[in-house]
């Protein structure tokens, strides 16, 4: 009678219940065979909490069912309760066998555990049971996980017998720590008897994880096998190494395909910066009827995030939303990062009050939106409102802090924000930090604190914080410093002209037109040019780019009839350009000219055209906004009655009425 009960298995928590009496009916509740089958049955259905009850009763349970113990709570994720077991069965003299070790091995490479698994090496020796196959595999794990590799072979080389689990084992070690050891995982690989499908999915994933995607592709041409986990990998080799171009093709000769094989080529289209080819995919996931994930929606937040593509990215959400995935930390960050690098504050702050939880990333991600915003009060409430909650600051959260101070013009602030951090926070200022506490004294027109608190750092100065002062130094026409600072950075960065193009505005502004053509032959001579613009506006979820006097645009035509008729409202308001940005030996017509046709300027053409009347106008550019197209874009907003955002290097620049939200302060 009571083996037939075994034979069936319960199906929930009432027939355990009911198993139960009947072993207390019969007296079976002190019998091993059946308690220990009772206890497995209870780990299958995940109340190994009502195992223990029973197990207590028992006044001898033998080696059987404390080994059906630990193995019930490893099996239901509870290695602490599996090393609990194993105690009070040596406290209780029950000498532990070979079924007992491996479980208890296992519980301690879960928790990382090195010394005491060492412990329980040392007693499988003393015992000699250390070279049983199954206990000897599951110690190469345990020294495998904890980092000690070559411990781990050591206990391979001992090993009698070796079975393909033990041969992976040994092989994932030296593929998977920290740095691949792919020399000796190669030479395991050619060792095995027998190479199966996993084995060389091991080895093909070592190669993609160092980069060497040729070897990588010669192991997948010869796998015998392949499965999807072995097209994915490479896949995802091929999204991280290789031209985007590779990734499409090997997608498609695919003969089958996952979520992974989607998000690979989304992930690596965004990484390309292919944005509209990124959107594109994640449609054509959805026609086929491939659910997205996660890292799915995750990577198609950032590319919105990237090009700010707000249309995009508040379809995404309300994906979100209507899926029912719900907001953890992971998705609801992406949501705050997104709407706060489109601008859209309101919906930022909504999303992240109403998640349920936050960690330190999303804080920082709040805290950047608004200090990108201009919104340098509001940044510096939420942080109080942070370390209010108990979460610690990182080293991200007070670079963002400090660039909300500087962007607001909040000097002492983020002097003392500086000042504390360390012994607050216990966060050592790193060269960021330096570089936003230059920018900050810098824009505020402190140039000689700003040169102090560079000579006085305890780092060498990198191209950030010598950059910093070097705009500072701009925006407040200071030829001698600016000088200083350009030395510094043509000896840290030989190749990057845009330092000279800074300082060739700078000798403009002042008048020293020798030393501006001096600095332009010194472009010419080294054969660099000043980064050219380019902006984007998103428009029905399709991405426009646009670069300086460009013509490929379909709407070429509309776009510039469209300029020429913002060129004449300008006039009419008064509006003189600002011509100083401009190289020196252009014509003052061309210079007129050239400033009508920067990036922004058609990108805001292109969105006066394409949407409709008294909706916003958001544009996202490579570099920091002229003075012209600033007061330009201040009357554009007032003339055309339109909100525009416009996104640059640095900041964010919502225009309206006539008047931007930086106060002329960046």
């Amino acid at each position: 009678m009571a083996l037939s009960l075994f034979k069936k298995l319960p199906k929930s928590l009432k027939d355990l219940k009911i198993l139960h009496v009947y072993l207390l009916g019969t007296g079976l509740h002190q019998n091993n065979f059946a308690v220990g089958n009772f206890v497995a049955h209870c780990a299958s259905l995940g109340t190994m909490d009502y195992a223990n009850q029973v197990f207590d009763q028992m006044l001898e349970p033998n080696s059987f069912v404390w080994n059906m113990m630990i193995r019930g709570f490893l099996q239901n994720n509870k290695p602490n309760r599996t090393l609990e077991i194993f105690e009070r069965m040596r406290i209780q003299n029950v000498r532990p066998d070979n079924f007992t070790y491996p479980f208890v091995v296992r519980a301690c490479a879960d928790l990382g555990l090195l010394r005491k698994g060492e412990w329980i090496h040392g007693q499988l020796v003393k015992n000699s049971l250390g070279m049983d196959v199954f206990v000897a595999t599951n110690l190469i794990e345990l020294y495998v996980s904890c980092g000690n590799v070559s411990v781990a072979h050591r206990v391979f080389d001992e090993m009698p017998v070796r079975d393909t689990v033990s041969w992976t084992a040994i092989l994932s070690g030296y593929v998977n720590q920290a740095s691949s050891n792919m020399e000796m995982a190669q030479m395991i690989f050619e060792e095995m008897p027998i190479k199966d499908l996993i084995a060389w999915n091991i080895m093909i994933t070592g190669y993609v994880k160092i980069g060497d995607v040729k070897v990588a592709i010669k192991l997948f041409d010869k796998a015998p096998v392949k499965d999807i986990l072995t097209y994915n990998t490479l896949l995802g080799g091929y999204a991280k190494y290789c031209d985007t171009d590779f990734v499409l093709q090997f997608f498609n000769e695919m003969p089958e395909r996952d979520v992974v094989s989607w998000n690979s080529v989304v992930g690596g289209l965004v990484q390309s910066r292919r944005i509209n080819e990124a959107i594109s995919f994640f449609h054509r996931m959805q026609r086929e009827n491939v659910k997205p994930n996660m890292v799915t929606l995750v990577s198609i937040l950032s590319a919105c995030a990237q090009v700010g593509a707000l249309d995009m990215g508040r379809w995404v959400h309300s994906y979100i939303d209507r899926s029912k995935l719900g907001l953890n930390v992971v998705l609801g960050t992406a949501l705050v990062d997104m709407y706060c690098k489109c601008g859209e504050l309101e919906s930022a702050q909504h999303v992240f009050d109403c998640m349920p939880s936050r960690d330190v990333v999303t804080w920082n991600a709040m805290i950047m939106g608004f200090s990108m915003n201009g919104k340098g009060k509001k940044a510096m409430k939420l942080f109080f409102k942070m370390r209010d909650e108990n979460v610690m600051p990182s080293e991200v959260t007070m670079i963002g802090v400090l660039c909300a101070c500087s962007h607001a013009g909040l000097v002492d602030e983020g002097r003392k924000c500086f000042d504390t951090m360390h012994q607050e926070f216990d966060i050592v200022p790193r060269l960021e930090h330096y570089g936003c506490m230059v920018d900050l004294f810098g824009r505020a027109g402190h140039l000689d604190e700003a040169y102090a608190f560079i000579q006085a750092m305890p780092l060498v100065p990198h191209t950030g914080v010598w950059g910093a002062l070097l705009n500072a130094c701009k925006i407040h026409g200071n030829v001698e410093l600016a000088e200083c600072a350009t030395k510094h950075l043509i000896e840290l960065d030989h190749d990057d002209g845009g330092y000279l193009a800074i300082m060739s505005n700078i000798y403009a502004n002042a008048g020293k037109w020798d030393d501006v053509s001096k600095v332009r032959s010194l472009m010419k001579k080294k054969g660099i040019s000043k980064l050219p613009g380019c902006s984007s506006i998103e428009i029905s979820g399709e991405i426009h780019e646009f670069g300086v006097e460009q013509k490929i645009h379909p709407r070429s035509d509309e776009i510039y009839k469209m300029l020429d008729q913002i060129s004449k409202r300008l006039k009419m308001e008064g509006h003189v350009a600002s011509t100083t940005e401009v190289f020196f030996d252009v014509e003052a017509e061309e210079k007129e000219k050239a400033l009508v046709y920067h990036s922004e300027k058609l990108a805001i053409a292109f969105g006066l055209i394409a949407t409709d009347k008294g909706a916003t106008i958001r544009v996202v550019k490579n570099l920091r906004v002229c003075v012209d197209c600033h007061s330009a874009i201040k009357l554009i907003s007032r003339i055309f009655d339109r909100e525009i955002v416009v996104r640059d290097r640095s900041r964010f620049h919502h225009f309206k009425d006539g008047s931007c939200s930086c106060g002329d302060y960046w």
